[in-house]
């Protein structure tokens, strides 16, 4: 990797150049999809996405844990490297904690939004964030286990694409017979 153009940018520069990396990642992974949808369809589109984001997020944490230093088992550790995690900051999730609990919410998905300004509709991504997330978090601590409270293709409110659940196994009972957290969520 040749890096010493970034030798010579100021702080600002710099800022903005990672705010273009950031734009540009998003951009590539939306005509990734949109042409392998075009190509072979939504729904083999969905499942190359499936597998291509476990991978790449398990080998984001990897990365983050080697190369920024990002430390730490259990929830706490999770939140410090999901925070620095590409999409977190490209669509901002929202974290929150509580207790023995980390949600996530994403009230506003520039991927969906995109599609359905274009008159394509939401795709199914729930399963494809559970795999990521899954491999995230695995990738910080195997304990923490992943629960879809919401996704498309679930019906959602209007004001939020999405919504996750996070704790450590074995800890989960004080949220037992709450709405979405059964099996299979």
């Amino acid at each position: 990797m040749r890096t010493d153009p970034l030798d010579r940018m100021s702080r600002e520069e710099l800022r903005h150049y990672l705010d273009f990396l950031l734009w540009h990642y998003r951009v590539v992974d939306a005509f990734w999809f949109l042409y392998v949808e075009e190509k072979y369809g939504r729904t083999e589109a969905e499942s190359f996405n499936e597998r291509v984001w476990a991978r790449a997020a398990g080998l984001a944490a990897r990365k983050l844990r080697e190369l920024l230093g990002v430390q730490g088992k259990g929830l706490e550790g999770f939140v410090r490297a999901l925070e620095l995690f590409p999409w977190c900051i490209l669509i901002g999730y929202e974290i929150s904690t509580s207790g023995d609990q980390v949600e996530v919410t994403v009230a506003s998905c520039a991927s969906q939004e995109a599609r359905i300004r274009r008159g394509l509709g939401e795709y199914n991504c729930k399963e494809m964030h559970r795999g990521e997330f899954q491999e995230f978090a695995r990738e910080i601590d195997p304990r923490i286990q992943v629960e879809c409270l919401f996704a498309p293709p679930d019906p959602h409110p209007c004001e939020m694409f999405c919504k996750w659940r996070f704790y450590l196994a074995g800890e989960e009972s004080c949220n037992k017979g709450k709405p979405g957290s059964g099996p299979g969520n």
